[in-house]
């Protein structure tokens, strides 16, 4: 039998193996991100497996960098943890670090919208607000056609994962724009 993860026990694997400020931040933006998704397209009642897989996404990357979506499915399964969360994790290595698809929607959001939400993230910073608040689609456009912006969240990625989805590259930023206003607000 899978285990089915509370927040709280999220959070302490999450803090087992992350320490780093930036790693948390990232992780509680994308549970926030993910779990709005799953409201907008209809899965409110999974918001929380939705959640849970936003937070744990990069478990492993911290002290596993090499391995990043490879080691997690160890220590997930070592703790008997639920397989379809084990695969929404993995997943979003996909043609980085493993070749599992996406194949929920739910897998998709979090392959399409995790490099996203540090564009977006490194976007807003830079603004006088440095919030996601005021920030607009353009201007994310704008820094997103320059390469050496946030040079680290694969554009490549980003199209693949709007691709995946069947949406317009800008849908996604504007949904995921959307989607961390919501995260900045509750925080």
């Amino acid at each position: 039998m899978s285990v089915i993860l509370s927040r709280e026990d999220a959070w302490k694997l999450l803090t087992e193996y992350n320490k780093d400020a930036f790693h948390l931040k990232h992780a509680r933006i994308m549970e926030g991100v993910m779990r709005w998704f799953a409201v907008k397209l209809g899965y409110g009642d999974e918001q929380d497996f939705w959640a849970t897989a936003g937070l744990l996404h990069d478990l492993d990357f911290e002290l596993y960098p090499e391995e990043h979506c490879i080691k997690v499915q160890e220590i997930m399964r070592s703790r008997g943890l639920d397989e379809r969360l084990i695969h929404a994790v993995a997943s979003h290595g996909y043609e980085l670090t493993v070749d599992i698809e996406p194949e929920h929607q739910m897998e998709k959001v979090l392959y399409a919208t995790d490099e996203l939400t540090g564009l977006v993230g490194a976007t807003a910073i830079i603004r006088p607000s440095k919030s996601v608040m005021d920030l607009e689609l353009k201007s994310v456009k704008k820094k997103y056609k320059s390469p050496n912006f946030a040079a680290g969240c694969s554009r490549v990625v980003i199209e693949r994962g709007a691709g995946m989805l069947g949406w317009k590259l800008d849908e996604l930023i504007e949904q995921t724009i959307l989607a961390m206003r919501i995260c900045e607000a509750d925080h």
